[in-house]
């Protein structure tokens, strides 16, 4: 392979692209992985096999439980590969994952907006 390319760097050799990774797959529909949800290493008595290093970073690295965005930084692969790679493990029993619960801000009412108005308006 040569440096022309495109898909050799002289310090990490040959690059390998993201749907070679994930055999062209794209994230399902089925694991809602937003960029907040948190991945976590289900305790094993063995290392698994048959997993891709890629499979085997994110089990390493999930041993506490990590973000979706940040496993994508730390592995340094794109957000969508991650997504598929957890769909994964999860599939294989080897993570769990929990999304942060989301409480949607309660806008405040024309009321409370109307008397902090009048107020910036007296000084």
């Amino acid at each position: 392979m040569s440096g022309e390319d495109g898909w050799y760097d002289e310090a990490a050799g040959p690059l390998v692209r993201p749907y070679t990774i994930t055999s062209g797959r794209t994230p399902g529909e089925s694991a809602k992985l937003d960029l907040s949800t948190q991945v976590m290493t289900l305790r094993q008595d063995q290392e698994p096999t048959g997993l891709g290093p890629e499979h085997l970073a994110i089990v390493q690295l999930c041993r506490n439980p990590v973000s979706i965005a940040e496993i994508a930084v730390y592995v340094k692969i794109p957000l969508g590969v991650v997504r598929v790679l957890c769909a994964d493990l999860i599939e294989r029993g080897l993570v769990i994952t929990r999304s942060p619960t989301h409480h949607p801000a309660q806008a405040p009412n024309l009321e409370t907006l109307q008397a902090v108005l009048d107020g910036l308006i007296k000084y």
